[in-house]
C-alpha cells in the first residue's frame, strides 16, 4: 500500500527548519546550513538555483570565438595580428571574455577549457601548412599542445585544418595558449576575416579543475 505524508514544513526536534514549501517555492535547511548530496547521487538543476545571493548554474558558464580579421603571409609564429571576438551574423557568447596580447591569450578563470583552432590558408609555393596550438604553464615556455597538417599541392589550392586540444587551466597567470601556422616553404597565406570564421579559435569552460 502506497503511503502519502502531507506537510508544508519539516523541523528538526530542536525546531530548526529542514524543508518548507509555500507557495510552490521550496526552502531546503536555513542560512549557515550544509546541504550534502551523497557520492553517487545525482543533482539535477534545470536553468539556475539562486538562494541566498548565490548561484548554482548547470552547464557551461564560459564559451566565445575569435579570429583573424585579414591574410597574414608567410610563418606565423605565434599568430600575433588583427585578431577580435566574433560579433557579426549572430554571433553570441557566455561569460567573461579571454584577453590576448600579440596573439598570446589569457584566460578569464581556472578551470578545464576545450580550444579548437581552424585554419585556412591559401596555397602559394608551399606543399603543407602545419597548424599548431602551443601552450605554457608558466607564462614563458610553449610546448606543442595540438598540431595538424594539411596538403596544399599549387599556388592556387585552399585547405582549412583545425585542431583541438582539451586544456587544465589551474593558474590564469601563467597558463596561457597561442597558434602558430607554418607553411613549409614559408609563404603560405593564412586566410583572415572580418565578417567571417576563417582562421579563428574557439574556447569553451568545460568545468572546474
Amino acid at each position: 500500500m502506497t503511503s502519502i505524508l502531507k506537510a508544508d514544513e519539516i523541523q528538526d526536534s530542536s525546531g530548526n527548519l529542514i524543508i518548507k514549501e509555500v507557495a510552490n517555492a521550496i526552502t531546503i535547511g536555513a542560512s549557515g546550513d550544509t546541504v550534502t548530496v551523497p557520492a553517487g547521487a545525482t543533482l539535477n538543476v534545470a536553468g539556475t538555483l539562486q538562494s541566498g545571493g548565490s548561484a548554482i548554474t548547470q552547464g557551461i558558464t564560459q564559451a566565445q570565438q575569435w579570429r583573424i580579421t585579414a591574410n597574414a603571409t608567410g610563418a606565423q609564429s605565434p599568430l600575433t595580428a588583427n585578431w577580435e571576438k566574433a560579433d557579426t551574423d549572430g554571433a553570441g557568447s557566455i561569460g567573461s571574455d579571454m584577453t590576448q596580447s600579440s596573439g598570446v591569450f589569457t584566460f578569464p578563470s581556472t578551470g578545464i577549457w576545450y580550444i579548437s583552432f581552424q585554419c585556412s590558408c591559401e596555397g602559394a609555393t608551399s606543399n603543407y601548412i602545419n597548424v599548431v596550438i602551443q601552450t605554457t604553464t608558466d607564462n614563458a615556455s610553449y610546448g606543442s599542445a595540438a598540431e595538424g597538417y594539411n596538403l596544399l599541392p599549387n599556388t592556387s589550392s585552399y585547405m582549412s585544418t583545425t585542431v583541438d586540444f582539451i586544456f587544465d587551466v589551474t593558474n590564469t597567470s601563467n597558463d596561457k595558449v597561442r597558434f602558430t601556422v607554418a607553411p613549409e616553404a614559408g609563404a603560405g597565406i593564412t586566410m583572415g576575416d572580418t565578417g567571417n570564421h576563417r582562421t579563428g579559435a574557439t574556447f569553451i569552460r568545460l568545468g572546474n579543475t
